[in-house]
Order: structure tokens, then C-alpha cells, then sequence
């Protein structure tokens, strides 16, 4: 997409009500300030979160309301204070756009915790009152902060995923320290978050066992990520045989699954980590 001016019109795809439906909607972004960076937008991933948010799930959206947080782009424009940036840096911007920055949690590198609230890429209140439009549009405006570097050798369509689905799953694999060669990971799910774990978890040198309740996804596992195990979960005879087996599991399942069978898997002192939508949480104390 070409550049255009400060102020510019932006186009995007909205949702003007609960059903979701998206149509061609134009904007104007706030001004760039100072510390801000601007970027023409070349491609959008599709999160479960914009369907999740167009449809109402939670309640609370604001419509008209342009989805996307899965961002990739082109730096059109950057701000006199920015540092990191000029113009023509391929970036990528994620679930969030800004936060206070001066917080406790902000300052530990946990600005989704931010005393003051984050700034959602949509859907949230920008810093100068309006409500954010996330990347099914034509350009974005972020906070430097927020906007991350691109290599202009990666394609930046295979980017784009990484901004949500990626982090989600990479960020509790290093903070539980899932990156020991040699040790064991299972993976429940195989959709957007799943085979991003698994392509993490071989990468790290980890034995990696996908669960589904599907079959069909074998192949999928196995073959095209190079998982060394597949397991259908409902099958008690296959699950049984890994009792105690696993350093780490990490729950991507987007619905909700028993825990119990999962927790008997791991070895004493394994992690489960659960990224994924369950609508309950509920297991049995051992």
C-alpha cells in the first residue's frame, strides 16, 4: 500500500454490529506524536479474538470495530523522538499499541499487566480519547514501543502470525523454561497456537507429542511439523502409556477439555501451562 500523508484517511474492514459482519469502513488515526511510528499495513493474520470481539462474545465492544493484532507493515513515518525506526523498516505490531510505560509491571517488561491498562491494538481507548482500530486498514499508528523489527529477509506475511499466536505460546515456553534440548513436550491442540508450539518446541530441541481428538490431524503433526509422537486423546490405552512422561504440556485447545487426564501425564514437578479459551477451569487435587 502506498504512503500517504500525516492524518491521512484510513480504510479498514468493520463490524458495525454483533454479527460479525465486516464491510469497508474509512477512519482517520490519530496524530503521530513524537515518540509514535506510522506504517502502511501489508498484511493482517485472523485471530480468534476478532471473532471473538466482532461478534460481542465478551460484551463489551464498541462499534464500528476494525479487528486485527496479527500486524506486518511497512514504516511510512516516525516521530521526532523515535529512536528504533525509520522510515522503510519492515515492523510488525501486536495486541497492544501503548501502555503508561512508567509502572512497575510496565518497567519489568510486563506491560499486559500495566497498572494503568495496556492499549489494545482495537477496541481499547488510545491515548487521546478515541477508540483504537486494529490492522484491517490500510495504515496504523503505534507507540515505538509497541512496533517490532522486522528482518527485511523474512517474509513478512509469515510475520504477521507470529505477533499473537506466536508470542502467546513462545512467552510461557521461555519464562518455564521449555527450551531444554532433550526434554519432553506435549502439545494439546494443533490450530493456530498449537502448531506454532510445536514448531518451538522441535526448534528447541524438545521430544514433542501433539494430542488432538482428531485423527485426521496426524499426518499434519508427524509429517508437516515434524512432531515424534501423536496421541488421540480419547483413546485411554494410548494416553495411559505416557503417564508420568512429560516435562511440559501446554494446553492450546481452543474449547474445553478434561484436565485431569493431561496432569496424571507430567512427571513430579512438571509445567502445564494453558493458553487456550476453556470456559471453566476444574481438575482434582491429588
Amino acid at each position: 500500500m502506498s504512503s500517504a500523508n500525516d492524518n491521512a484517511e484510513c480504510l479498514g474492514w468493520a463490524a458495525r454490529d454483533p454479527s460479525g459482519h465486516l464491510s469497508p469502513y474509512k477512519f482517520s488515526r490519530r496524530a503521530i506524536g513524537s515518540e509514535d511510528v506510522s506504517l502502511d499495513i501489508t498484511h493482517c493474520g485472523i485471530c480468534y479474538a476478532d471473532v471473538a470481539w466482532t461478534r460481542n462474545k465478551g460484551g463489551h465492544s464498541k462499534y464500528p470495530l476494525v479487528p486485527g493484532h496479527e500486524i506486518t507493515g511497512v514504516v511510512r513515518q516516525v516521530g521526532s523522538h523515535v529512536k528504533h525506526f525509520k522510515v522503510g523498516d519492515h515492523v510488525g505490531v501486536g495486541t497492544y499499541v501503548n501502555s503508561c510505560r512508567e509502572c512497575e509491571y510496565c518497567n519489568d517488561g510486563l506491560e499486559v499487566h500495566c497498572s494503568k491498562g495496556p492499549v489494545l491494538t482495537f477496541d481499547g481507548i488510545d491515548v487521546d480519547g478515541t477508540v483504537t482500530k486494529g490492522g484491517y486498514s490500510s495504515y496504523i499508528v503505534v507507540h515505538e514501543r509497541y512496533c517490532f523489527r522486522v528482518p527485511d529477509n523474512y517474509p513478512l506475511e509469515l510475520a504477521a502470525p507470529l505477533l499473537c499466536a506466536g508470542i502467546t505460546v513462545y512467552t510461557p515456553m521461555i519464562r518455564h523454561n521449555m527450551n531444554q534440548p532433550g526434554k519432553t513436550l506435549g502439545v494439546i491442540g494443533l490450530g493456530g497456537l498449537g502448531h506454532l508450539a510445536v514448531k518451538f518446541g522441535k526448534a528447541f530441541g524438545l521430544k514433542v507429542t501433539v494430542f488432538s481428538t482428531s485423527l485426521s490431524k496426524k499426518e499434519e503433526a508427524v509429517s508437516r511439523l515434524g512432531a515424534d509422537n501423536f496421541v488421540v486423546s480419547s483413546d485411554e490405552q494410548q494416553m495411559s502409556a505416557l503417564a508420568n512422561s512429560l516435562d511440559f504440556i501446554i494446553d492450546t485447545a481452543s474449547g474445553d477439555i478434561p484436565f485431569d487426564p493431561y496432569l496424571s501425564l507430567l512427571k513430579t514437578a512438571g509445567v502445564f501451562v494453558l493458553v487456550g479459551f476453556p470456559s471453566e477451569v476444574k481438575f482434582s487435587p491429588v
